[in-house]
């Protein structure tokens, strides 16, 4: 019942606002208020959280009631929000962070990374790997730490995950919800989801590529303008373990999908679970939708895993 609600609330508000915002994306749109309006939310009882400096952005680290804090000695997760690379923070996820830290039983780590248009979304992954070697710093082993990410913070976590494999670092495990792991648009448009996807439209894909193109053209790196990067077009075997978990009726299935295979054919430890009848990050929604609640604790139940 509440997953219905939930479906036709986002029908009826969130995907004709995003449908208008794709013809003029370009417009300076005021993507800060979602985060601001967040802050007026009421952690739950007995939340410690705790503002983190980094070179270039914040995080806010969570501990949910009861759980011990991040002294380097048990697992924690590093947590990348979603919204497109445009929006939201660690107010807008704030909660979800909690319930995560709860189920898992480990202090949270959310990124407030910079973003588009301003910024580049190279910028962003510098500033979650930036947030990776402060847990490092704090005395966490890569075996005891999993990224996470929404939405665009999917993203994020996998493109993270390879950086990181890279400089032989990889973490414990990558767990993503609804994820978009893929910035090419024309699949996703192509997909049969496109009809059914409560919050996206099909220019919403169209929108959101020129914006990261335009804005990684701004910045030069190495005497080039900065490249845009698909993280699935650079799976290796040794990547973390991976926990996907989306709707069966969003777009970004295919994406979970496609990952799942590139994942698999290198060998690399990979789930999905789909989750009929949902709206795109309903997750977000707990505890109001009970199957966000249950994902969550699934999601919980696998870091604790993953981590011994």
């Amino acid at each position: 019942m509440m997953a219905r609600l939930a479906t036709l609330t986002c029908r009826a508000t969130i995907r004709p606002a995003l449908a208008i915002g794709s013809y003029v994306p370009h417009l300076p749109w005021p993507f800060g208020v979602v985060d601001q309006l967040a802050r007026t939310l009421a952690p739950t009882p007995g939340t410690v959280r705790a503002t983190i400096g980094l070179p270039n952005a914040s995080a806010m680290l969570v501990r949910a009631p009861g759980v011990l804090p991040a002294d380097g000695n048990r697992r924690v997760v590093l947590y990348l929000h979603g919204g497109a690379f445009l929006t939201c923070g660690v107010n807008s996820h704030g909660r979800i962070a909690n319930t995560l830290s709860q189920y898992a039983d480990t202090p949270v780590l959310v990124v407030n990374y910079r973003m588009i248009p301003k910024h580049t979304v190279g910028e962003a992954v510098d500033d979650c790997h930036d947030a990776y070697r402060w847990l490092r710093l704090r005395g966490y082993d890569p075996s005891q730490i999993v990224l996470a990410g929404d939405s665009a913070g999917g993203y994020l976590a996998m493109t993270l995950a390879q950086r990181l494999q890279v400089e032989g670092e990889a973490p414990a495990a990558l767990v993503a919800i609804s994820p978009l792991l893929q910035l090419a648009k024309e699949p996703k448009q192509a997909h049969p989801n496109i009809k059914t996807d409560a919050m996206f439209p099909p220019r919403a894909f169209d929108a959101l590529v020129d914006l990261v193109a335009r804005a990684a053209a701004k910045r030069i790196v190495d005497g080039e303008p900065e490249q845009v990067y698909e993280p699935l077009d650079h799976i290796e075997p040794g990547l973390p373990r991976t926990l996907i978990h989306v709707s069966g009726s969003e777009v970004l299935l295919h994406d979970a999908r496609l990952a799942a295979r590139r994942l698999a054919a290198a060998g690399v430890p990979t789930e999905v679970r789909v989750w009929r009848g949902q709206i795109h990050d309903f997750q977000m929604a707990a505890p109001l939708i009970p199957e966000a609640k249950r994902s969550l604790r699934q999601i919980g139940d696998y870091i604790r895993e993953a981590t011994g």
